[in-house]
């Protein structure tokens, strides 16, 4: 799993994040025509387009589900004749009590790209899918699963989920199509831990890093969950795009293995100082980080210090120095 120490908080990932993908493809700001911003916390604190999200991230308690956590920020860049196409025919939601359209199934999908708070998740969900494309259609899955999940097709659906004989079988008989479309998307998610809302985008660049001279025209399909009871399935045609657009330089400029490589290794006992750190400070103000960015890639943003009008006050690595007030970037920035 990954965290970040007392100088970053989600403003110094969001800005870091934001500020690489700009200056990576050369992109003049004045070109971004809308910003929008996604998190995920405790209160949902998302703000508009003329604010960063001031927040602190979702703190669990001492506990197994502590080293689940993780801490990314994913930034995107919609536009004309990009490379990655939405598919605006084959889109369903949760809140929609009954969606009418074209029957879809697993195998009208090349790969399948889910929100990852962990990697068993991620499989089990995969093989509900399996199962309900069972259900609706028999002759959309093969034999063998065919022959194994009958015994469980008079399941109520209630019992159905509750059934533990049913998730093993249908994990069983999904392995092999899970590793063709959804094992190249797990990277990421496997080596960070929980992103929250950057999860589902970080399997996606899981995807495009291990897949990308093979997506030409491939059909993607992601599932997105957000806090609460929503939750969203899309598809994405994938083309190759046109330098410095095309899928291969993405994956290039992305540098996903070295920025795993890169990564510093401590043990659970300085997670835990740290988060002991960060729990004191939540909603504190009047107070000065130590500044230390030795750890820290050039051209990265931390946090410098939050005075008493609980203004935060960010720097840059081999940059400039930034303050975020109320919430929103100041001095032009």
């Amino acid at each position: 799993m990954a965290f970040c120490t007392e100088v970053e908080d989600v403003i110094s990932m969001s800005l870091t994040a934001v500020t690489s993908l700009l200056e990576k493809y050369t992109i003049d700001p004045k070109q971004i025509g809308r910003l929008e911003v996604g998190s995920e916390t405790v209160i949902d604190k998302s703000k508009s387009i003329k604010t960063f999200l001031m927040q602190i991230f979702e703190v669990y308690a001492e506990g197994p589900a502590r080293p689940t956590g993780g801490a990314a920020a994913i930034a995107m860049l919609v536009g004309p004749d990009a490379p990655i196409v939405f598919e605006s025919k084959f889109r369903g939601s949760h809140m929609y009590e009954k969606l009418e359209g074209k029957q879809f199934s697993i195998s009208d999908a090349d790969y399948i790209v889910f929100h990852s708070p962990y990697n068993k998740l991620v499989q089990k969900s995969f093989a509900r899918l399996l199962f309900n494309d069972f259900m609706r259609n028999a002759s959309s899955v093969d034999d063998i699963a065919k022959e194994k999940l009958s015994p469980f097709s008079n399941l109520t659906g209630d019992e159905s989920y509750q059934s533990r004989d049913l998730e093993k079988v249908s994990q069983q008989v999904s392995k092999s199509l899970y590793d063709a479309k959804v094992q190249p998307t797990t990277l990421i998610p496997k080596q960070v831990g929980n992103m929250y809302t950057a999860s589902l985008y970080a399997a996606f660049a899981s995807l495009i890093h291990n897949k990308h001279s093979e997506l030409a025209g491939k059909r993607v399909i992601l599932f997105s969950y957000g806090s609460g009871l929503t939750s969203t399935m899309f598809s994405l045609r994938l083309h190759e795009g046109q330098h410095p657009f095309s899928l291969s330089n993405i994956a290039t400029v992305m540098n996903v293995a070295g920025k795993l490589k890169w990564r510093h290794e401590f043990p659970p006992e300085k997670f835990v100082q740290t988060m002991k750190l960060m729990e004191h400070r939540y909603g504190a103000k009047d107070f000065v980080t130590s500044k230390d960015c030795g750890l820290l890639s050039p051209g990265t943003y931390y946090l410098t210090e939050v005075d008493s009008m609980y203004r935060r006050f960010y720097s840059k690595k081999d940059g400039d120095y930034t303050v975020c007030e109320n919430g929103s970037l100041a001095n032009g920035h």
